[in-house]
Parts: C-alpha cells; structure tokens; sequence
C-alpha cells in the first residue's frame, strides 16, 4: 500500500481517503433524508451514545463498557424500528436508482443547482390566483434536483414550459389531465395527472380530501415542494419535509417557492407560525 502521510502513529494511504470520502458521502445522503423531521435528533443522540462507548471503552472502563455493550448489542434492531419511515423512504430512493446515482454524483462534484433562468415563478402564481379564484383543484409539485421519473411516469409526459394558459388548461374541470398533478423541474412542465403517494398520517384532518393527503404524502417521501389548491374552499395548501401550511397566502407561497429552488430555505418549518400563518407537523402514523 501507498501511504501519503503520517498522523502521529496512524498511516494514511489512498484507500484511506477514499473510505472516508465515500462513508461521508453516505453520511450526507442519510442526513439529506431524515433532515427537517425528528429522527434527526435520535440520530445524533444514538451517534452520541457510541461514540461514549468507545471512549469507555478505550479507557478499559469495564463495568460502562459492559452496559453500553448490550445496547449496541440490539443497536441495529432498535434503529430498524425507530427509523423505519427513513429506512423506508431509503430503499424507494435506490429503487428508482437514477435520482439516487444523480444525488451522489452531484454530491462529490460539489454541485448546487440554480434557479432556471427561464422559470417564471410569476407564472405559476397568476394561474394559482385564478384557480382560487374559481375553486378549481390542483396539486402542483416543485422538484429542485431530480426529474422524479418514478412519478412522472405514472402520468402523461409533456415537457413544457411552465406558463399561466398550460396551467389552467390542465386543472380544467373538463380537462381530462386535471385529475392528478403536475410536475415541474427545471422551469418545465414533465408531466401532468401524475399519481402521488398518499399519506397515512392519522394527524391530518378528517375534512382533507386525497388531493391535500398526497401533497402532504409527496413531501413525506421525497425532497420537493408541493402546492395543493382545494376544489371546495379554494384554499391553499404548501407542504414540505411532511410539515404543511394551510390557508397560506399567495404571496408568502411564491417567497417559499423561491427560497426551495434557490435551497435557501431552513431545514424545517418551524411550528406554530411562518409569517403570521399555521404550520402544521406532519407525524408519523402508527403501525
């Protein structure tokens, strides 16, 4: 083996380097998926604990050592079960493969995407006001790194850019793509009647209807952003991360939007409030 360098009695070769670079890439992948929920904080509270256990246990404190020992002993069974939805929302990652190969190279190139120059979010905004306007449902679903072809492939492709007139035609009541919802990456349209995963959560409100519960489902499962429109109240509905606001206002929706593309946005909403506006928690239902 080639060695580069010494770290007091440690030896580091290029194998070294490319162990830690790939385990943190795998780190960074991980955190990617669990953060903005609560799992994030029983991750680092069971990354504490071991490495106290190695601590005490390079410090041959035998009887700690001991106790710590049995926990990690059951440590793989426990984190199945505490981090079943992430594990979960892993293996969907791998299985539609393209997006997760797509996540790690853009990953070790360092790349950050910008906001498509040909994206008006302008347009968006003035088709959400007239379906307010006229009670017209619609689900919209906003996707910064990945095409999430998994998804789009459950619709009809279109590939379009994204203006006011495609927009309306598609949530049309008579429109035979308004049952669905449109995907938009990069400034264009991909696909409309687009099927989402609906979710499960007990917490969501009884008066929801699918459209609101697979907005609230998408951002469970994936990193987007998703816009509902109510056919009944004309109410809107923003979620993310599994957090959803309600009733928000236009305005605050088109500065959510922009701060999701630009990935300016915090990790999590905060509960209680964004800009004068309830934020709800979406949590993990039972069983």
């Amino acid at each position: 083996m080639i060695f580069l360098f010494n770290i007091g009695f440690l030896e580091v070769g290029w194998v070294d380097l490319v162990d830690i670079t790939l385990v943190s890439v795998l780190l960074y992948q991980v955190y990617k998926l669990i953060r903005g929920s609560i799992a994030v904080n029983i991750f680092l509270g069971i990354l504490a604990l071991y490495l106290v256990y190695l601590i005490v246990r390079a410090a041959q404190m035998e009887l700690l050592t001991t106790i710590l020992g049995q926990f990690m002993g059951v440590g793989v069974l426990a984190m199945i079960i505490l981090f079943q939805p992430e594990i979960r929302k892993f293996l969907l990652v791998i299985g539609r493969g393209t997006e997760f190969r797509e996540n790690i190279f853009k990953t070790i190139a360092n790349w950050r995407q910008e906001v498509p120059n040909d994206f008006d979010v302008g347009e968006v905004m003035e088709a959400a006001k007239s379906l307010k306007t006229t009670k017209t449902g619609a689900l919209i679903v906003f996707s910064r790194d990945t095409e999430l072809k998994f998804y789009a492939q459950t619709g009809d492709a279109i590939d379009a850019e994204v203006n006011k007139r495609l927009l309306l035609s598609i949530f049309n009541k008579n429109s035979p793509l308004h049952d669905g919802a449109v995907i938009i990456h990069k400034g264009r349209i991909k696909a409309a009647r687009c099927v989402l995963p609906v979710s499960e959560n007990d917490h969501i409100p009884a008066n929801y209807g699918l459209r609101h519960r697979a907005a609230v489902g998408m951002s469970e499962n994936t990193d987007t952003l998703i816009l509902a429109i109510s056919e009944e109240t004309g109410r809107t509905l923003l979620a993310r991360n599994g957090q959803y606001i309600r009733s928000i206002k236009l305005k605050q929706v088109e500065q959510k939007i922009l701060e999701y593309l630009r990935d300016e946005e915090p990790a999590r909403w905060e509960d209680g409030s964004v800009d004068g506006t309830e934020v709800t928690q979406s949590v993990p239902a039972k069983g």
